[in-house]
């Protein structure tokens, strides 16, 4: 009954450690959900509740109901990277049409502000594009500190796809600069589309990354769609400070244990990253942990005999061999030490015999100070050999 009693404890221990195990994440706070349908929030993101969050700016909306993740008023998040600093929301594109006599069916002219956060849109990995045949597109900001203009022309259709320059017929695309947290895009024609009306009854503007636009999607005879969303890079900095002043207040520094703190590309502020040879979420207090190169060989080579240390590892070369273990080794690698005796003609000289890797005899030597190497062939026949042609033990 007694041992009954102990199975039942280790299994329901077993089970709890397993349960345990296959919830915990080490990119959210303890207790925080890990995800918001498909898209997965690390902190210093974090939804249900506002701890879950580094502070009201990452705090998101996470709709029970839909399980659709909202980083602003129709703006959908669909992904977040810590690696590359970096949210990517949907944003509704802008659109102008017309029908044959000129008359214009609808305008929607986008406006976005993204506030005084953390937060601005990517430079480097979005681009203005404006698609159509009579389209006159421009972007500006809140401030109108910034501008920049598209015009595309066409008088025939134009094949939309992934090869098109969009150098101005058909479609066209500009930069918008560095640090900008505002959008105001507004598109309109200059004949109403009434030249081109039977193959390009509208005009498109949009921001969209780099990476995922592509302009098969927008053909000249497409018409608006309440699922127009263009994929856009948001930038974000833990804090809009250099890291010099913010590690010197530790009770709002952003980093944990084991990591650098870098300055943003974009001028914004700063980022937390793992140093080399931890990894894990650099925002969390404990976040980046060491990291096991042994159990990694594909990443991280070892010719030898591997040791992990803190923030490394070391490799060193088997036993008879030299160089740079992470490398390559050299030489003769010994794998068994055999202790034995000679025949009973040297039963007087106590012997080891050592089994190499490139070797197809055993080495067989005095353990006395001698100037003389017994080699042991397979045929058991025996002979003395020059030191010079065998290797010895340190």
């Amino acid at each position: 009954m007694m041992l009954q009693r102990w199975v039942f404890l280790l299994m329901m221990l077993l089970l709890v450690a397993a349960v345990t195990g296959a919830t915990a994440n080490p990119d959210v706070r303890d207790g925080c959900p890990e995800r918001c349908g498909d898209v997965i929030v690390p902190y210093p993101f974090g939804i249900g509740e506002q701890r879950c969050a580094m502070n009201k700016h990452f705090f998101l909306d996470c709709n029970s109901t839909d399980e659709v993740l909202w980083f602003g008023k129709n703006m959908p998040a669909r992904n977040i990277s810590l690696l590359n600093g970096t949210l990517t929301v949907g944003i509704d594109t802008s659109y102008d049409c017309y029908d044959k006599s000129g008359r214009q069916l609808g305008l929607f002219n986008q406006s976005i502000s993204l506030g005084s956060g953390p937060f601005t849109f990517s430079d480097s990995q979005n681009v203005f594009t404006a698609v159509g045949c009579d389209t006159i597109a421009m972007v500006t900001n809140e401030e109108v500190t910034f501008g920049a203009a598209c015009l595309s022309l066409c008088t025939e259709n134009v094949n939309m796809s992934k090869n098109n320059s969009c150098s101005g017929s058909g479609c066209c695309q500009t930069s918008i600069p560095k640090g900008l947290k505002s959008l105001d895009i507004t598109i309109g024609s200059n004949s109403n589309h009434t030249n081109v009306s039977e193959f390009n009854p509208c005009s498109f503007a949009f921001l969209e990354d780099k990476d995922s636009l592509d302009l098969s999607d927008w053909l000249l005879s497409r018409t608006p769609k309440p699922s127009d969303t263009s994929n856009v890079v948001i930038e974000w900095v833990a804090q809009t400070e250099k890291c010099e002043k913010a590690q010197a207040n530790k009770s709002s520094y952003a980093c944990g244990i084991n990591t650098n703190c870098n300055y943003s590309d974009n001028g914004q502020g700063y980022r937390c990253e793992c140093k080399k040879g931890f990894q894990g979420n650099p925002y969390l207090e404990q976040g980046c942990q060491d990291i096991d190169e042994c159990k990694d060989p594909q990443k991280y080579p070892c010719h030898g005999k591997c040791h992990n240390t803190i923030g490394d590892y070391k490799c060193k070369c088997s036993l008879g061999m030299h160089g740079d273990g992470k490398v390559g080794c050299q030489g003769f690698a010994i794998t068994t030490i055999i202790a034995g005796k000679c025949p009973l003609h040297f039963s007087s000289i106590p012997v080891v015999a050592i089994a190499c890797f490139d070797c197809f005899q055993s080495s067989i030597f005095s353990t006395q100070r001698t100037n003389k190497f017994l080699l042991l062939d397979f045929a058991l026949h025996t002979s003395f050999i020059s030191p010079s042609r065998h290797m010895k033990l340190a």
